[in-house]
Parts: C-alpha cells; structure tokens; sequence
C-alpha cells in the first residue's frame, strides 16, 4: 500500500531539493515535548534536518536530535508520516523543497550529552506543551513555511494519545 505524501507551503523561486526529517521527541514523564527555541526570535523549531548521503532516513533523524538538543536516551521511535514542504530556511537563508519524514521519539529519560549546533543554528532545547508550540507557530507562520510541522505535531498529538503514554 502506498502512502499518500501531502504537500505543504509555497512554492518558491530557485528552492533546493533536500531529504531530512524531524522528530516530535516527547517526555512522558512531564508530558512536555522537547523543541528548539531560536533565541532571535523566539519561534520552536523541530528537531532534525537534511540526511547525508546514503544515510538511513531514521538515523539521520535520530543523529540530528541528538547533535541539537543532546537528548539521547530514547524509549521507542517510530515512523509517523512524511510530506513533501515548500518553504524558506531561516538558519541558512535560502528557499527549499523538501521531502521531510516524521518520526515520534519517546524519550527514556531527560539525560543530555553535549549539543553539537552548526554555525546557523542558534537555539536551545526548550520544554513546552503541544498548546504552546501550536501557538508559538500560529504567530510565527506568515509564509506558511511551518504548515508540515503543524501537520505533523497534530499526528503526533494522536498517535501519543492511541499509545495512552
């Protein structure tokens, strides 16, 4: 059976075609989610990114959780959807396209090793409720750049109630 992959965004002028993915990584010990909050402006960003080459889509994911937000200690990860996304990256300043897959990590435990952030990437890990992520994006989605990540935080949202975590 074939998924069916929505597209989210605007389509843009001259957009870069990148692979990546993201991970909705929630504490069920808090019932908190885990983001990244930029400290410019404030906005929460997924964990995750662009997969290198030949590199497995999942831990590529997975990689990246761990390099932005040192948390590493994880219960199940799981596939949750993927979609295809239009939209401009703000930390490297350019238009992309993407084929962006979600996987929910249930985090074991809130232990952290050391962040391993790149020159542009300028947040911090940062505790929040499904409400105020929501929000937080509502007043930061001009462009419609975080309709896949509403998109997937909503699937999230569902797939932890049906695992009654």
């Amino acid at each position: 059976m074939y998924e069916t992959i929505p597209e989210f965004g605007i389509k843009r002028e001259n957009e870069e075609f990148r692979n990546g993915g993201v991970a909705i990584v929630y504490d069920p010990k808090t019932n908190l989610y885990a983001v990244g909050k930029h400290t410019e402006d404030g906005c929460f960003r997924l964990f995750g990114g662009g997969v290198d080459e030949g590199e497995d889509i999942k831990e590529g994911v997975l990689r990246e959780v761990i390099e932005e937000s040192g948390l590493y200690d994880f219960e199940r990860v799981e596939y949750l959807a993927s979609a295809m996304a239009h939209y401009y990256n703000v930390l490297r300043k350019v238009n992309r396209v993407a084929k962006a897959a979600c996987f929910i990590v249930i985090l074991k435990s809130t232990d952290l090793r050391d962040v391993h952030l790149e020159e542009h990437e300028k947040f911090t890990l940062h505790w929040t409720t499904a409400e105020d992520i929501l929000k937080n994006w509502e007043g930061n989605n001009q462009n419609k750049d975080l309709d896949h990540w509403v998109y997937f935080l909503n699937k999230g949202i569902a797939r932890i109630k049906e695992l009654k975590l």
